[in-house]
């Protein structure tokens, strides 16, 4: 059956060049986060047909909806979409080209009203319809600029869409297709930018807390190739004493705020990375244990002749029953545990693979 309704379409701009520019262990993470903010903002009962690779078709079989709720959605996807990049720039772990460059991605969205259907392939519902080809076409235009939003005038009503916002500027253009000139408008969504607000994550003061264990290994290795063997969660369970895995809560993206589950033999403790500062000669960060609040310190620090060393310093909140009860015993248990698996690093260095050039 064919029936009329809207096509949404957001696509990252500068998704093709991030993708051959930059390591793909971490670019994927990074977009599918990205794809995944864009599907989560949906909020005018907008559903899925296809992700395709950077981007996303929304469909929804519908009357035109009004300019202005069609804005307010655009508004919603474009802020949260750069909220994700900026909150991830100033959360980052990594200096991998992937993370430094993500925050110059940006996102354009299509609209266009027309006739289409679904079919489905197995457990896959597909759209098809003249219209369909059309709204993919349009993504591929004459337009300079990276970040806005085209809207076909089939949804105009013979209107220009002045009354949005005062600072949007329309633009008419057109574009042939298959299916004849499509004529369209379009604006530029740059200033939007200024509605997403920069919040740095919390800082964590160690120096209220009690430190009460610490130890430091030595490595025939550099600072960077360290910093990947013992931050990455990924890694946890081939050197931290008696953690037999550890499961992923969110994804794994190295960031203040990553979350992972350390299985014990006897127990599992959820641990979120709380804090992060990065300097050539120097990497410090830290994990903080839900529930108890307990921090470990990781400092990692470049070292004469290629070598590095890691130092591990465990602080618990000033409670002074649990203080009293960790000195009993727990806290030479607790650096002994430390300086096996600074220990058990050495194992895990060789299997880190980084760019050429890095080290």
């Amino acid at each position: 059956m064919q029936d009329k309704g809207l096509l949404f379409i957001p696509d990252i701009s500068g998704f093709t060049r991030f993708v051959n520019e930059t390591d793909i262990a971490h670019s994927r993470l990074i977009i599918q986060e990205l794809l995944e903010t864009i599907i989560n903002s949906n909020e005018i009962g907008l559903e899925v047909s296809e992700v395709e690779g950077d981007a996303v078709l929304f469909y929804k079989f519908c009357n035109p909806p009004s300019l202005s709720e069609l804005f307010a959605q655009i508004e919603k996807t474009f802020c949260s979409f750069h909220q994700s990049l900026t909150s991830y720039e100033l959360r980052r772990y990594c200096q991998c080209n992937a993370c430094m460059s993500a925050v110059n991605l940006s996102l354009k969205i299509i609209t266009h009203y027309g006739e289409f259907s679904t079919y489905s392939v197995k457990n896959f519902r597909k759209l098809i319809g003249k219209d369909i080809i059309v709204a993919h076409q349009l993504l591929k235009n004459d337009i300079d600029q990276h970040e806005y939003w085209l809207v076909t005038t089939n949804m105009l009503d013979q209107k220009t869409p002045e009354s949005l916002a005062q600072w949007m500027k329309w633009v008419e253009s057109s574009k042939k297709t298959d299916s004849g000139e499509i004529q369209f408008m379009y604006t530029q969504l740059g200033e939007l930018r200024g509605q997403v607000k920069a919040l740095p994550p919390p800082a964590i003061d160690l120096s209220k807390m009690l430190k009460v264990a610490s130890a430091s290994h030595e490595y025939d290795t550099g600072l960077i190739r360290l910093f990947h063997a013992a931050g990455d969660f990924n890694h946890r369970h081939q050197w931290m004493e008696g953690v037999i895995r550890v499961e992923e809560v969110g994804h794994f993206l190295p960031r203040v705020g990553m979350r992972c589950r350390c299985v014990f033999k006897d127990r599992e403790v959820i641990t979120t990375a709380s804090s992060y500062r990065y300097s050539t000669e120097r990497i410090e960060f830290s994990e903080t244990e839900e529930g108890s609040g307990n921090t470990t310190n990781f400092i990692l620090e470049k070292l004469d002749n290629g070598k590095a060393r890691c130092t591990l310093t465990y602080y618990l909140k000033k409670n002074v029953f649990s203080y009293t009860v960790f000195l009993t015993g727990k806290a030479k248990v607790k650096e002994r545990s430390f300086q096996h698996s600074l220990k058990n690093i050495e194992s895990v260095l060789p299997q880190i693979q980084l760019p050429p050039g890095v080290e």
